[in-house]
């Protein structure tokens, strides 16, 4: 009777665990075990023709496997500066929706508040709601307030820098109003380590993260912001000598050279061509010998820079191979903007503190006390074939590298030259977490999501996801772009006056060379009648400051 008894207990108790554990597993969007994780990896200021997979020149087999792996694409757009792409990034919407009207510029008006605003949710905070992990580390550029810090939207752990920029080996300031980098884990100030590089310490950092909590089988979602290759141009010897020699040649045959390369690669078309050099750029041939080795040497150390990123997204590769993670983990890598033309060290703001704190000098070059960019000459080969650089609102100041590959990609080694914006990196992540984007949050209402999920051309092979009736649109500073199809209005001139804006058909040319605003007067006033209900929508206020006028990177 009582063996009886203990049957029935046993029976019962076995019965409602396993109820329980269904209700459980049921509560959540997607069970830890199948949820699968996602590693963002952001270079800053990388430039469109640098991969190698892309067509360039530089030595990046780690990145180059990824893509074998999975898909390049040819047409992402981002925002043209780094804090503006962040919080598009991080919010899937408008630059302006997001709080990041202008990069920099903190004021009480709505989409200018100079970090993310409470009309958008932050991925991580989302993404905890379904059970993952968040870290970050990198470079924050979103706030300097503590109410701003990633440790208080939604990251779990983080090491920043909360500066749009930093030296790559030490807590030595690089601009006038922050003598010492500020740097954060976890919400509280941090020292950097004496003698670590940038790319190197945060590769080690978020796989310590990872690592801290691998054994609960929760899902990850890890970014990481990277601050290479950004100014200043520093980086280890053993990394840039292997380039030594191969840009003697200079930044014009380099443009050109690029232009052939991507082409054989299938990255842009084979009609493509070179538009007009910025006319700020000093040709090569006028430079004397002397100032010919120096630019060389820039170009080197912006390559060597590179190589040492591609070395450590290998190492996170391989951590998460070496811990069976990897066949479960969705990898995303981009950079944030076109490539950088600004050299601070020259300017009339920022360079009597870096002259009196940095140098230079040829010998120098690329150390711990050298502060170096490349400028507009290298970042013209940089976007080549493409029309200016980073800050612009051309295409140059916008198209990046994306590589997706991983989990959940079905297709491999392909090229998609469908364009894609930045804004659907958070509907994509959404959608593998099996999460819906709700109205309100924490008590407030918020927009919609602005983008579209990527895992149709992921998973299914689809051609596109924006049809030609989608508009994408941007400002910032005064300086505007809106897509439409193949249709692009554009405006780059200050002041700001609609009388400016031009019209490209980007199916017949991407170099933005022919300006057709007088051609198709029907096309240009729908596109402008977009334009002013964009505007209206996000809270657009010009005119805005001067183009570039006294605001930092």
């Amino acid at each position: 009777m009582k063996r009886q008894y203990l049957s029935h207990f046993y029976s019962a108790t076995t019965l409602l665990a396993l109820l329980s554990l269904l209700i459980f597993s049921c509560s959540k969007p997607n069970s830890p075990e199948k949820a699968p994780n996602i590693l963002l990896i952001v270079a800053d200021d990388l430039a469109y023709a640098d991969l190698g997979s892309f067509g360039g020149d530089i030595e990046t087999p780690s990145l180059d496997q990824l893509a074998k792996e999975g898909i390049r694409f040819s047409q992402y757009h981002t925002a043209p500066f780094c804090a503006v792409t962040r919080a598009m990034m991080l919010s899937g919407n408008y630059n302006h929706v997001a709080g990041m009207g202008s990069q920099d510029l903190v004021t009480g008006v709505p989409g200018y508040e100079g970090h993310l605003s409470e009309r958008i949710i932050p991925i991580p905070e989302l993404l905890q709601q379904a059970g993952y992990h968040t870290y970050t580390v990198g470079k924050w550029h979103l706030g300097l307030r503590p109410e701003d810090n990633p440790h208080r939207k939604g990251f779990e752990k983080s090491f920043v820098t909360l500066e749009g920029g930093a030296n790559h080996y030490s807590s030595r300031g690089i601009f006038p109003d922050a003598p010492e980098s500020p740097y954060t884990e976890n919400g509280q100030k941090a020292n950097w380590p004496e003698g670590a590089y940038s790319t190197d310490f945060y590769t080690d950092k978020l796989i310590s993260y990872i690592e801290s909590n691998r054994e609960d089988k929760q899902p990850f979602f890890a970014f990481a912001a990277y601050t290479s290759p950004h100014w200043p141009l520093q980086v280890d010897e053993k990394y840039w000598e292997k380039y030594e020699g191969r840009y003697d040649e200079g930044y014009e045959v380099l443009r050109k050279k690029r232009l052939e390369s991507l082409k054989k690669a299938g990255i842009i078309p084979s009609n493509a061509s070179l538009p007009d050099l910025h006319p700020i750029v000093t040709p090569w041939d006028s430079l004397s010998p002397e100032e010919q080795q120096k630019e060389a040497r820039k170009m080197e150390l912006y390559a060597g820079m590179v190589d040492n990123l591609d070395f450590n997204v290998g190492r996170l590769v391989s951590y998460l191979k070496e811990k069976g993670l990897y066949e479960n983990t969705l990898i995303v890598f981009v950079s944030d903007n076109g490539a950088a033309a600004e050299d601070f060290y020259y300017s009339s703001y920022f360079g009597p503190f870096l002259q009196e704190n940095y140098t230079d000098t040829y010998e120098e070059m690329g150390q711990e006390n050298s502060f170096i960019s490349y400028g507009p000459q290298w970042a013209e080969a940089g976007t080549s074939p493409y029309r200016y650089f980073k800050g612009y609102t051309t295409e140059g100041g916008m198209i990046a590298p994306m590589i997706i590959a991983g989990s959940h990609v079905l297709q491999t080694n392909q090229i998609v030259d469908q364009f894609v914006t930045v804004m659907d990196l958070a509907p994509t992540f959404y959608q593998l977490a099996d999460l819906e984007y709700p109205a309100d949050w924490k008590g407030k209402e918020v927009k919609p999501l602005a983008g579209k999920s990527l895992l149709p051309i992921l998973q299914e092979g689809k051609n596109e996801i924006h049809d030609s009736t989608y508009v994408f649109a941007l400002e910032h500073r005064g300086r505007i772009m809106l897509r439409k199809g193949k249709w692009k209005l554009l405006n780059i001139t200050a002041p700001y006056s609609e009388e400016n804006f031009e019209l490209y058909d980007l199916s017949v040319s991407l170099d933005e060379q022919n300006n057709v605003k007088e051609r198709y007067p029907e096309k240009y006033e729908e596109l402008l009648q977009e334009w002013n209900t964009y505007s209206k929508s996000v809270g657009v206020r010009t005119p805005t400051p001067r183009l570039g006028e006294g605001l930092k990177d």
